[in-house]
């Protein structure tokens, strides 16, 4: 029996591996995205789909922990003073949308008619977002650190903090039943949830840094890992022992390691486990969507989650332009932001305990939960493919008008700001435009004033100075556009000097055809440094690495003049292998021959 039992968890492990694997993939090709693919996986599988996993609560419970890791790993990347510096969007920010939101999305409840109790819990569940979500979009679209993405974080890190008092109002709008009632008094769970948040701040400030420091120096990976885990499940039990949310102590912990020595080990350790249960979680919401309750109820929970997905869609976008946010970016959020969340369960089945709310509303409301996740993702995708771009703001950018610097930079990324240092050495007036205003706002605080303006544009051009400069220094981290504007300066200006950036060696090969004075390849230099470096390593001395270097320089100047001349395989005689070419029997003439190039050799 025990082995039947043990294939049967088996089974159930390879059925959700393998809904991730075949899901996931096909979606995201699809461009749908990996939590849409993880979503329907679990639907495909679980008890209303093939009916191949029955137990989709379960799953979700412990899936909630790839949550909780995803939290804690948040956590790693905010010190403690970044954090403080987010405490105005946290709590000003947060309780604006939370308020409007939950003022608004109960008088949806009212408006269908429902006691104003059931219209409440509806409403609040709806308010909290899912993290899960929500987190995972910005990961992937790298915004979790853009200010944007802070907004975002800090509205998600209150909505967690409201999971105490919301289960205390539940409480207080129970009916009265003494048998209902909790064991212990409000002030005493609010003192305990204190003393859990004190308990963890005191452990992550003067335990956890010297527990890591032991087991570093045992040297054992595995005690490390474990450790790790520990910390990060520790802090969530801890925090669910003082009915708080899981995630919420785990952020903590991580914050309060964010500034350890061992940040990025804990962060290596932790990856493989959250990526799996937040998928894993993902297949749980899938699984857990009742399509016998929806099939019942389909008309209340299609307009339900159509009018709380808008309402609070709307309200997230009026506290977005409120609080100056551009349009684009309060759509952004709007849209992102517009779905229930994982506690919403959680608020639904502590009144579904406390008689709140009968098993029937608790199915609808989950089912509605469940949908609004499900149709976050396809929102995103469809906005995406089918929105207009929005262009950027260009609030206190000054376009390019009568410059008359000595020096033209065209580009002001990593390349433009470097390039820069040498001509300002030499006491050059400089020029600089840019066509990202982000570009040109973050370069205001170092000391440079960069005007807007597109370089392959003649009129830019003239407005930029570069019938007065000297020197042009193209630094555009775009081939394309950057062919356009040695083309624009060719033939408006010939007798300027052109220094180009160049992707690539064929893209060098165009722009001297394109008569650049000197054009500069962006990985070449580097590469010939790491070269000299490897070859020191080797035990040469520092003259004759320098010697070797030279002749490296040397022999592609060469092989770059007969490419220029003669095609990209001309020059292929100069260029050294690490293999010995020998030729099939059949081509035995041609033995001596050199391998052939690859293209886009450097």
């Amino acid at each position: 029996m025990a082995t039947e039992g043990n294939a049967s968890q088996l089974i159930s492990i390879v059925t959700l591996l393998g809904a991730a694997v075949i899901a996931v993939p096909l979606f995201k090709r699809l461009g749908l995205g990996a939590v849409l693919g993880y979503l329907a996986g679990g639907l495909a599988i679980g008890p209303f789909g093939l009916g191949l996993v029955n137990d989709p609560q379960t799953i979700i419970h412990v899936a909630e922990l790839g949550v909780v890791m995803f939290l804690f790993i948040i956590g790693l990347e905010m010190k403690p003073s970044h954090l403080w510096s987010l405490r105005g969007q946290i709590f000003g920010l947060g309780s604006l949308q939370v308020g409007l939101s939950a003022l608004l999305l109960t008088g949806v409840g009212v408006a269908f008619a429902f006691p104003w109790q059931i219209a409440f819990i509806a409403g609040a569940g709806f308010v909290l977002t899912s993290t899960a979500i929500v987190m995972q979009v910005l990961a992937e679209r790298g915004d979790i650190h853009a200010p944007r993405g802070q907004r975002v974080v800090s509205i998600l890190l209150f909505e967690d903090l409201l999971i105490v008092p919301l289960l205390a109002i539940v409480a207080f709008i129970a009916p009265v039943d003494a048998s209902l009632a909790p064991a212990t008094p409000l002030w005493q769970r609010i003192g305990l949830a204190g003393l859990s948040l004190a308990a963890l701040v005191a452990a992550g400030l003067w335990l956890l840094n010297p527990l890591f420091r032991v087991l570093a120096k045992s040297k054992a990976r595995e005690v490390m890992t474990a450790a790790a885990l520990l910390v990060v499940l520790g802090a969530a039990l801890l925090m669910d022992l003082g009915g708080l949310s899981m995630a919420m102590g785990a952020f903590v912990a991580g914050v309060l390691l964010s500034e350890s020595t061992f940040r990025h080990q804990l962060e290596a350790d932790i990856e493989p486990f959250r990526g799996l249960l937040l998928g894993l979680f993902f297949l749980g919401v899938g699984m857990a969507l009742n399509l016998e309750v929806v099939a019942a109820n389909w008309q209340l929970i299609a307009a339900a989650v159509l009018l709380l997905m808008l309402a609070k869609a709307l309200c997230i976008y009026l506290v977005a332009r409120v609080t100056r946010s551009t349009h684009a970016d309060a759509i952004d959020r709007a849209v992102l932001m517009a779905q229930g969340g994982e506690f919403a369960f959680v608020l639904f089945a502590e009144a579904l305990k406390l008689q709140v709310i009968s098993a029937e509303v608790s199915a609808n409301l989950t089912a509605i939960v469940v949908l609004s996740m499900a149709l976050t993702p396809l929102v995103l995708v469809l906005r995406k493919r089918f929105a207009r771009p929005q262009p950027a703001s260009l609030d206190g950018v000054d376009a390019a008008e009568n410059l008359q610097g000595n020096v033209l930079i065209i580009g002001f990324g990593r390349v433009g700001q470097i390039a820069s240092q040498g001509p300002l050495a030499r006491g050059a007036q400089l020029s600089i435009i840019d066509i990202d205003p982000h570009v040109i706002r973050a370069a205001e605080p170092y000391g440079f004033k960069v005007y807007y303006g597109d370089g392959a544009r003649t009129d830019v051009l003239h407005a930029a100075g570069a019938h007065g400069a000297q020197v042009v220094l193209v630094c555009v981290d775009n081939k394309q556009a950057v062919t356009r504007i040695v083309e624009s300066l060719r033939r408006e200006f010939p007798q300027v000097t052109v220094v180009t950036r160049a992707s690539d060696r064929e893209h060098a090969v165009e722009l001297v055809k394109l008569d650049a004075s000197h054009v500069v390849r962006e990985t070449f230099e580097s590469a010939l440094v790491m070269g000299e470096k490897a070859v020191l390593a080797l035990g040469a001395s520092e003259a004759e690495a320098s010697d070797l270097t030279r002749v490296v320089r040397c022999r592609d100047n060469e092989r770059f003049a007969i490419e220029t001349a003669g095609g990209n395989f001309a020059g292929r005689a100069l260029l050294l292998g690490n293999i010995e070419y020998i030729a099939p029997p059949q081509h035995a003439e041609h033995a001596h021959e050199p391998p052939p190039a690859t293209p886009g050799m450097p």
